[in-house]
């Protein structure tokens, strides 16, 4: 099997099962429906735990271009490969959304709410507020990709480093996924949403591409930061990059600052 094919099987495997629980707790009818957060969490990290294994031993199951350009950006992975393992996580995210959507046939039908149908492929902000949301996934991803290469400086018993990852995304879940939802994944919003914009869903409503950007570009930084801040304290290389993502990160933590400081005047006035 190929890197692409690896990446694309293990990102539909995690994307099956991960928007898989989300439909099980949101969609009326299911036997799963309201069983709540930490249902969701968990099903994440075990989808996520079920990809790696799937395809670890052929491309190390990256199953995020936010990991992939991390690794990259600090030298641990070619950049000559970087394009097939993005395209390949995003068409495997797109046919694991359709795969969910065909799981729950009847279930669209009785489930009334356009949120909770949208909210079973992509992540959504419980305050919309673009630049908190932003620093959310940032931080998020930043926490992922330090905890994958934490993980990956040391040593487990053979086998179990896939379901150490898993509880990262659990932990992740649980302490940082309320505000946003935690895409912590580029792949992972953006295929399930391209899906859900194409399927026949029974009244989906929109499947706010305003929103969109957040989950790709807030990930995106705070997986090349993560990794360029492991890199800088852990490896004692604080080359340009580190600063250069320091100063862009520091950027959008005060201009979401600042934003929230005028919304609450705003609201108090």
């Amino acid at each position: 099997m190929s890197e692409f094919m690896a990446e694309l099987i293990g990102t539909m495997i995690l994307i099956i099962l991960g928007a898989g629980v989300v439909a099980g707790v949101e969609l009326k009818k299911s036997k799963a429906a309201g069983a709540g957060w930490v249902l969701v969490t968990l099903g994440w990290g075990l989808g996520v735990t079920m990809g790696v294994y799937a395809v670890g031993n052929i491309s190390d199951a990256h199953l995020n271009p936010a990991v992939t350009l991390g690794f990259a950006a600090i030298g641990e992975f070619p950049w000559a490969k970087v394009p097939a393992y993005i395209s390949g996580q995003l068409i495997g995210a797109i046919i694991g959304a359709i795969i969910v959507y065909f799981q729950y046939l009847p279930h669209w039908r009785e489930t009334k709410d356009k949120g909770a149908k949208l909210g079973v492929f992509a992540t959504g902000p419980a305050v919309r507020s673009y630049p908190a949301n932003l620093v959310s996934e940032i931080i998020g991803t930043f926490v992922l990709v330090m905890g994958l290469l934490f993980i990956g400086a040391n040593e487990f018993t053979e086998g179990l480093n896939p379901a150490i990852v898993g509880l990262l995304i659990v932990a992740i879940g649980m302490s940082l996924g309320g505000p946003t939802g935690y895409a912590i994944n580029p792949a992972r919003d953006l295929g399930p949403r391209i899906a859900h914009a194409i399927l026949p869903i029974i009244g989906k409503g929109g499947s706010d591409w305003s929103y969109a950007p957040i989950p790709v570009i807030g990930t995106i930084i705070g997986g090349v930061y993560g990794a360029f801040f492991y890199h800088a304290f852990f490896d004692g290389s604080m080359g340009a990059g580190f600063w250069i993502m320091t100063i862009v990160v520091v950027v959008i933590f005060a201009t979401a600052f600042v934003n929230e400081q005028k919304r609450t005047q705003h609201s108090v006035s």
